[in-house]
């Protein structure tokens, strides 16, 4: 059992200890209905008073449909109590491995919402497994108490079907965990077309993005096959298993009658032992349940057991923004880079597609941590700065911003102690305060009611990194979607609201990296030169990546 299986059994011990002893109760009443049947129908055929043995079969068909009530009552509330329980923890734990997580956003998703919805049955498939073993036991102990031949009958076909449920958890084990492998991989691919959909549109690729979505939809197909094969043979064999025992036990129980040992009664109570012994077999879907429970739990696993990056607990003096590089290297999007970026300084970072500008803007403010090398941000390493003191110190803006919150105030203000004034202020540097007070409900408007477009989200995103005052200010591609006049005129706005303030804009625009103090151009990973705009101008290469290059 892996360490999210046993903490959900060990998480909430009063319900699940409720559940059990509703489903024992349950299974003890199940237990004691044969008999009762039984000596009701023996009074009935021999005349005697019935009606004590009618009130007590009665009263133990009562408790057995009242405990299966109980029963599925607390079966919901353990399972989604477990369900939510697990949802918060590993959201707590991919938001601490923020952008250091190794879990593609679709396949994270995938975890969070499948895969906590599938470990969170673990605890009422367990209940309901050890119910139907105690039942399953109990009724071989009743039938050798009524007959200790037909429970040696009965006994015969237990190595079968031992030897049925070992083998069918073995053949689906696989099929369940490449299922849910799968399953992730696709979540991921399908959540970054999604995220792409005007590039895919504007591209004209989307039969060939469909065709990329969906190549792993063949072993899905596969392993979901595998474990519905598995499944038909276990229940067909399991299906001719119960009648063939009932038939074996019946045949004994006749012999006993006829030698005088049993009445009718006790053959009816044989007859409702072998379905409670064989009830077991029954519980094959929840056997290949249970395979699924513990393949979701070990992919969870996967998640909390990954180490979140070490916090840092140095806070960050007095400073001019100065940001400094020393071999840092990002897998295969920056190599060997060393780079210095004088404080109050505007520094535009150009490059083709892939040449790793967005890794480096990443790096910068210790959104992505170097596989090699430092960042020093005023002379401090990034990894040694308090996480509180980094994100006050360097705000972000991106291409395609996220924007959360309630409102769209609390959408600027998100992660920082921005007040009113502070908002409307960032809100009119990034040229959108005026359309947020034509908006029905002004800075109060709900978010999701309010319509933005590309553009428009840009600039509250933009808007949300200026109400932080940061001393350091990266825009990826943040005004990719502005116009070149509304760029260059919130560009002043931003001059005059962080004056002083050191500026990385990552851009595709000739006209951005003139306005910057230096330009760092980025070839292949690497800086090929830090100079300004002009002086690069006259190179072929520079020239071409405004000509030909395209964000990235």
């Amino acid at each position: 059992m892996n360490r999210t299986s046993a903490s959900l059994l060990a998480r909430d011990p009063l319900r699940f200890g409720l559940l059990l002893a509703a489903a024992m109760v349950a299974a003890a009443a199940g237990l004691l209905l044969p008999a009762a049947l039984a000596d009701a129908v023996d009074a009935a055929i021999s005349g005697g008073p019935s009606l004590p043995h009618v009130v007590w079969l009665l009263t133990v068909g009562g408790t057995e449909i009242a405990a299966d009530v109980v029963a599925a009552i607390l079966t919901a509330r353990v399972t989604s109590s477990a369900c939510a329980r697990l949802r918060r923890r590993v959201t707590r734990h991919l938001c601490k491995l923020g952008t250091a997580s190794p879990f593609a956003p679709g396949d994270a998703v995938s975890r969070l919402t499948t895969d906590c919805a599938g470990a969170g049955n673990l605890a009422a498939i367990v209940v309901q497994l050890v119910a139907a073993a105690v039942i399953s036991a109990g009724a071989v102990v009743l039938l050798a108490l009524l007959d200790w031949r037909l429970a040696l009958v009965f006994l015969g076909s237990v190595p079968v079907a031992l030897l049925l449920a070992r083998s069918h958890l073995r053949l689906t084990a696989g099929d369940v965990a490449a299922y849910q492998e799968v399953s992730g991989e696709l979540s991921a691919r399908l959540l970054d077309a999604v995220r792409g959909l005007r590039t895919i549109a504007a591209s004209g690729v989307a039969e060939r993005e469909a065709r990329r979505v969906l190549r792993p939809l063949p072993r899905l197909h596969a392993a979901g096959l595998g474990m519905w094969r598995t499944q038909s043979r276990m229940v067909w064999k399991a299906g001719l298993l119960l009648p063939a025992v009932e038939i074996a036990v019946l045949a004994a129980a006749g012999f006993g009658v006829a030698a005088g040992r049993l009445s009718i009664g006790d053959v009816l109570a044989a007859l409702g032992y072998v379905v409670l012994g064989m009830g077991l077999v029954g519980q094959v879907p929840q056997l290949t349940n249970l395979a699924q429970a513990r393949a979701c739990a070990a992919r969870l696993d996967a998640v909390l057991g990954t180490e979140p990056p070490a916090a840092g607990t140095a806070w960050l003096p007095a400073g001019p923004g100065g940001l400094t590089l020393r071999g840092v290297a990002v897998g295969a999007a920056l190599r060997d880079v060393d780079l210095d970026i004088a404080g109050g300084s505007t520094v535009a970072v150009v490059g083709r597609s892939g040449s790793g500008k967005s890794a480096l803007a990443g790096v910068l403010g210790g959104l992505r941590l170097p596989d090699r090398g430092e960042v020093l941000l005023d002379g401090v390493p990034v990894t040694a700065l308090r996480t509180e003191s980094l994100r006050a110190a360097v705000g972000y803006a991106f291409e395609r911003p996220a924007l959360l919150g309630d409102s769209v105030a609390d959408a600027v203000a998100y992660g920082s102690w921005a007040g009113s004034g502070s908002v409307e202020r960032a809100c009119r540097a990034a040229a959108v305060h005026d359309l947020v007070v034509r908006l029905p409900g002004g800075y109060a408007t709900p978010l999701e009611a309010t319509p933005l477009s590309g553009g428009e989200a840009q600039r509250l995103g933009l808007a949300r990194a200026l109400a932080r005052n940061p001393r350091v200010l990266v825009l990826d591609d943040a005004t990719a979607s502005l116009d070149t006049v509304t760029e260059s005129r919130v560009e002043d706005a931003i001059a005059h609201a962080l004056p002083g303030r050191t500026r990385v804009v990552v851009t595709h625009r000739a006209g951005t990296a003139r306005r910057a103090d230096t330009v760092v151009w980025l070839s292949g990973g690497t800086v090929r030169a830090v100079a300004p705009h002009d002086v690069l101008w006259s190179e072929p290469g520079y020239r071409a990546v405004f000509t030909e290059g395209a964000p990235g």
